[in-house]
């Protein structure tokens, strides 16, 4: 139930810092495909284990954001441009009632839809990195289902 809420914590994008950038051409285009119309996606982009996972003080440095509106289609495309080669890792959450929030119950749970690069799954708590990582290099695209 901790990992719950640590997810919900973790993935409150109101304002956080952009990953360092260079002047390599690595690019991620994200498709997230969304079961309603309305809302905004927030996406949070890791390029570390231990940012993904919420861990030391570099874990809001080692981050980039976005925040975006959902077509007509049920779909956002999310891109991510001039990033350095290397291991990254996707967060997203369904912002059904536009509050910038991660909803939960009572619990913990989270009663928004949500989602990690991959389309990895957690156990009782976020995907571990080991099953959202992905490589970059050049331009890498990824469709992930938000449910």
């Amino acid at each position: 139930m901790i990992r719950i809420a640590t997810v919900a914590a973790a993935l409150l994008l109101t304002a956080a810092p952009a990953l360092a950038q260079s002047a390599d051409n690595n690019k991620i285009v994200l498709t997230f495909e969304t079961g309603a119309r309305t809302g905004m996606v927030m996406i949070a982009l890791y390029d570390t284990a231990s940012a993904y996972n919420g861990e030391g003080r570099d874990a809001d440095a080692n981050r980039a954001v976005a925040r975006t509106a959902i077509s007509a289609q049920g779909r956002v495309i999310a891109t991510f441009d001039n990033l350095p080669a290397g291991d990254y890792a996707v967060k997203a959450f369904h912002d059904v009632n536009g509050d910038g929030e991660m909803n939960t119950n009572p619990f913990g749970m989270p009663i928004e839809p949500y989602a990690f690069s991959n389309n990895a799954v957690g156990n009782m708590g976020p995907a571990r990195w080991d099953r959202a990582h992905f490589a970059v290099s050049g331009e890498t695209t990824q469709t992930i289902s938000i449910r």
